[in-house]
């Protein structure tokens, strides 16, 4: 019976020796979830942020209110379900008065070319 046991017992370390790398796995796969969800480069903030509504500042005093889907390291995104403010700023010679005009505008998707992006603001979190 020694012998028989002895026989096993190669297979069963190797065994409890793979059950042991698997949890270790597990352990490190909710680690690197873990540390995901961390920020370290400001492109990490915007990574947090996609399926989320945003605020994008750019170029020509355009103002987008969307939902984030995808991004790249040139801040070229693509926002579904966008609302588009666009401010113009006349002059009145009569009266040197400034008179400011919005236009807003709702678009269902905007591909958005990153070099006409000034600031992009992430959705509130709390807690």
């Amino acid at each position: 019976t020694l012998a028989i046991f002895l026989s096993f017992l190669p297979s069963l370390c190797c065994r409890t020796w793979l059950s042991a790398a698997r949890q270790e796995n597990k352990k490190e796969r909710k680690m690197a979830k873990v540390v995901s969800t961390t920020v370290e480069e400001p492109l990490d903030l915007i990574k947090l942020s996609l399926n989320e509504r945003i605020y994008v500042k750019c170029r020509a005093d355009r103002e987008l209110k969307g939902t984030l889907h995808a991004y790249d390291r040139h801040l070229n995104m693509v926002l579904g379900d966008v609302e588009e403010t666009i401010t113009n700023v006349e002059y009145d010679p009569d009266t040197k008065e400034e008179i400011i005009k919005t236009q807003k505008r709702q678009l269902p998707l905007l591909f958005i070319r990153g070099d006409v992006v000034i600031l992009i603001s992430p959705p509130i979190r709390s807690g």
